[in-house]
């Protein structure tokens, strides 16, 4: 999720990703607008909006194609709303489950319809790396065969987790975290969050403000946060009886799962950090004490050994692993205190 800023006068407003959106208005303008686009990058870094703004921007009403996307006119307000009924947008039940087939076969043929209000049909194919085997490769049919005037988004995590042939038939944009510091100042300025908690969020968003800012309006996110933080520590002294009841638990939710998953990498990333002396910032700068404290009963070997772990399993659960044998592997790697 990303947001407009007041310095720029277009529609494509968005706080960072400079590079991208100037080399997909360039393209809008003069007319050489990929059939494909591949965005990647972490959950939240902004993947969803850009697509977005390039499907403002491709189905804007505005005669000056320069002053696409508008953000006044009709079809700019129903992609806003989510309402257009020439953009689709395609993704799994929920994070963690898997896009199917039958959603890619139902998005070909509605692809291969006249457009209703715009000059295109253009898709959003959110968290592609949760497509099935059979859903990417009926994807890849379509990208081998694009129909004329449409415009096609695949946004996912990383490329590796993609089909390589997919990967080759997109133009591939990779979007990166922003500093903290933007971040801080967009969460202060355009959310009016207080000071302490604007910086709090920049840094455990690790540059992703569409986290920052969900973390913000959901109540129950920090608590959530806290506790499996907590449950982290206990594990880390708890018995194998213990982890392996804590997988079965974790393994019935896989919304859970991932956020877990993503909490653990950058809390042990932090340790790394800490234990290294580098002089990057922390992420949960509101837990450096433990920290520091774990990053002393833990060599550098060991520490690289669970992040190596978790990113593993995390990447096996995108591919459809069985959930509770993965989370089970995982709590025989995590270190003992």
């Amino acid at each position: 999720m990303q947001v407009m800023t007041e310095t720029k006068s277009d529609g494509w407003d968005l706080i960072g990703h400079d590079w991208a959106v100037a080399s997909l208005r360039r393209a809008v303008i003069e007319g050489s607008v990929s059939h494909a686009y591949l965005f990647t990058g972490p959950p939240g870094v902004g993947k969803t909006t850009l697509s977005s703004k390039l499907a403002a921007a491709l189905l804007c009403a505005r005669e000056d194609v320069t002053e696409r996307p508008c953000g006044a006119c009709r079809a700019c307000r129903l992609i806003a709303s989510g309402n257009h009924p020439d953009l689709h947008i395609v993704e799994s039940e929920h994070v963690g489950a898997n896009l199917k087939i039958e959603q890619i076969r139902d998005l070909a043929h509605s692809l291969t319809m006249t457009p209703v209000e715009g000059r295109r049909q253009i898709a959003i194919l959110k968290r592609f790396e949760e497509a099935t085997s059979s859903a990417a490769n009926a994807l890849l049919k379509t990208l081998e065969e694009p129909a004329s005037g449409v415009v096609i988004a695949v946004l996912a995590r990383e490329p590796d987790l993609l089909l390589s042939t997919i990967v080759s038939r997109c133009q591939h944009l990779p979007l990166r975290p922003l500093p903290v510091r933007q971040v801080e100042s967009a969460l202060a300025e355009r959310w009016n969050a207080a000071s302490e908690r604007a910086e709090l969020l920049s840094h455990l968003s690790r540059g992703r403000l569409g986290w920052a800012v969900r973390m913000l309006q959901d109540e129950e996110a920090m608590a959530r946060r806290d506790e499996r933080l907590d449950d982290l520590g206990q594990l880390l002294t708890g018995s194998m009886i213990d982890r392996f009841a804590y997988a079965e638990e974790l393994a019935r939710d896989p919304v859970a799962t991932q956020e877990t998953l993503d909490l653990w990498i950058g809390w042990w990333r932090d340790v790394l950090l800490a234990a290294s002396g580098a002089e990057a910032p922390l992420a949960n700068v509101d837990r450096e004490s433990s920290l520091r404290d774990q990053a002393c009963h833990f060599d550098l070997e060991t520490v690289v050994g669970v992040i190596k772990a978790l990113r593993n399993a995390l990447h096996k659960l995108q591919r459809n692993a069985n959930k509770r044998l993965t989370l089970e592997v995982l709590m025989l790697d995590l270190p003992r205190r």
